[in-house]
């Protein structure tokens, strides 16, 4: 519970204030979550207990939506997701139709996020695509110039659907097994992945002290 509501009702009202977000439901196998998520009015979809990602069960339920084109994946642990960001995501997709695939990253101010490898690093290219998402300190700077902008990625994710649903067929990759970062494997076949960039990174509640810090700031305030 943060702020007297479960987490994943914070995510979900965050969700909600899309203007661009048609459906928002919530994809789980877990009969405690779905009943929460019952309990405030949400939209649920069962999912198979099988999946080896997030990404693998938001596949499952985007083949039961033919008619939507765009599918964006919001992880369950941010309550603090900008609902413009959404929009931002979903509008990529109708101003370039060959895109398949987007992400947002915003930049690295502090030095110990640049080395701390729980934080993922991406570079991109001058169009805007990613060239390469790791848990190194990407770009490394060897002239110790410090003109580089290094770039932390966000965990938020927009597919096209049709390349969604291929994305799941795809076998892990070499890099992907490599680093941990399921984002490598639609590199290493080839596909663009675009990175929009943001201002800041909105805090996720990874860790009990991230958690304690949410439940403060998502408190109801006195009047």
């Amino acid at each position: 519970m943060l702020g007297g509501k479960p987490l994943v009702r914070h995510v979900w009202e965050r969700c909600c204030l899309s203007r661009e977000a048609g459906r928002v439901i919530i994809a789980t196998d877990d009969m405690r979550i779905a009943e929460a998520a019952f309990g405030f009015g949400a939209e649920v979809s069962l999912t198979k207990p099988s999946h080896p990602s997030g990404t693998d069960r938001v596949a499952e339920v985007a083949a039961k939506l033919p008619r939507e084109r765009v599918i964006v994946n919001v992880q369950g642990d941010e309550p603090f997701v900008e609902p413009r960001l959404i929009d931002r995501l979903v509008r990529l997709f109708s101003k370039d139709r060959s895109l398949r695939m987007a992400t947002a990253a915003s930049p690295i101010a502090d030095s110990s996020e640049f080395k701390d490898p729980n934080v993922v690093k991406v570079v991109t290219a001058r169009s805007g695509n990613a060239l390469y998402f790791s848990r190194a300190s990407i770009p490394y700077d060897r002239d110790e110039s410090g003109r580089g902008r290094p770039l932390r990625h966000h965990g938020i994710y927009a597919f096209e659907r049709k390349f969604l649903l291929d994305f799941v067929r795809w076998k892990p990759t070499p890099l992907e097994r490599l680093e941990k970062l399921e984002q490598l494997r639609a590199l290493e076949h080839g596909a663009a992945i675009r990175v929009l960039r943001t201002a800041q990174c909105p805090p996720g509640v990874d860790t009990p002290a991230q958690a304690a810090h949410a439940s403060l700031a998502l408190a109801p305030r006195a009047r």
